[in-house]
C-alpha cells in the first residue's frame, strides 16, 4: 500500500470513493435517512469537495489516499484545531479526521489501520497528541474497529430534525 498526499487541486479524486461511503452510509443508519440523504449524493459531493479544499488550505491538514497497484482504496481527510484548555488536558492542538473511507472491498485488509498509522505519523510530527473522529451511530462494525485502534468514546453527538420526524409530540 502506498500513500499519497493531496491538495486543493488534487480533491477530485476522491469523488468516487466518497460516493461509495456515502452511499454506505445511507443504508448503515436509516433512522437517520432525513438527515444523511436529505441532499443527494451529488449535492452532498459538492459540498464536501469545498468543504475538503477549504480545510487544505491550512497548512497543518491532511488528505492522505491510499492505493493499491495504483488504484485507490481508501482515503482519510484531517485537520488540526487548537484546543482551548478547558476541563480535559488533551493538549494545546487536537487533530480531527474529518472523513475516513475505505472502499468496502478493501475493508478488513489493513487499509483503515494503514490510513490511521500514517495519521498517527503525521500528527504526533506536528506535536498533537490526540486525535479525534466520529463514527456513525448505525455503525457498529466501524464503531469495534476504531476500539481496536485504540479509540475510546468520549462525546456522544445526538441529532433531531426539528418539525420532521423524530421530533417530540
Amino acid at each position: 500500500m502506498r500513500f499519497r498526499y493531496l491538495g486543493t487541486d488534487e480533491v477530485e479524486e476522491l469523488a468516487d470513493l466518497w460516493s461509495v461511503v456515502h452511499e454506505q452510509h445511507t443504508s448503515v443508519a436509516p433512522a437517520l435517512q432525513d438527515v444523511i440523504a436529505s441532499l443527494g449524493a451529488d449535492e452532498a459531493w459538492r459540498r464536501r469537495r469545498a468543504q475538503y479544499r477549504n480545510w487544505l488550505t491550512e497548512p497543518s491538514s491532511l488528505a492522505v489516499l491510499a492505493e493499491r497497484g495504483g488504484v485507490p482504496v481508501g482515503y482519510a481527510m484531517v485537520t488540526v484545531r487548537e484546543n482551548p484548555q478547558g476541563s480535559w488536558d488533551r493538549g494545546e492542538r487536537v487533530a480531527v479526521v474529518q472523513t475516513l473511507a475505505i472502499h468496502p472491498e478493501a475493508e478488513g485488509t489493513g487499509v483503515g489501520s494503514g490510513l490511521l498509522d500514517e495519521i498517527r505519523l503525521q500528527v504526533a510530527a506536528q506535536g498533537v497528541r490526540d486525535i479525534e473522529l466520529s463514527a456513525l451511530a448505525g455503525s457498529s462494525d466501524d464503531i469495534r474497529f476504531f476500539e481496536r485502534e485504540g479509540f475510546r468514546p468520549f462525546v456522544t453527538t445526538m441529532v433531531c430534525r426539528i418539525g420532521g420526524t423524530g421530533a417530540r409530540d
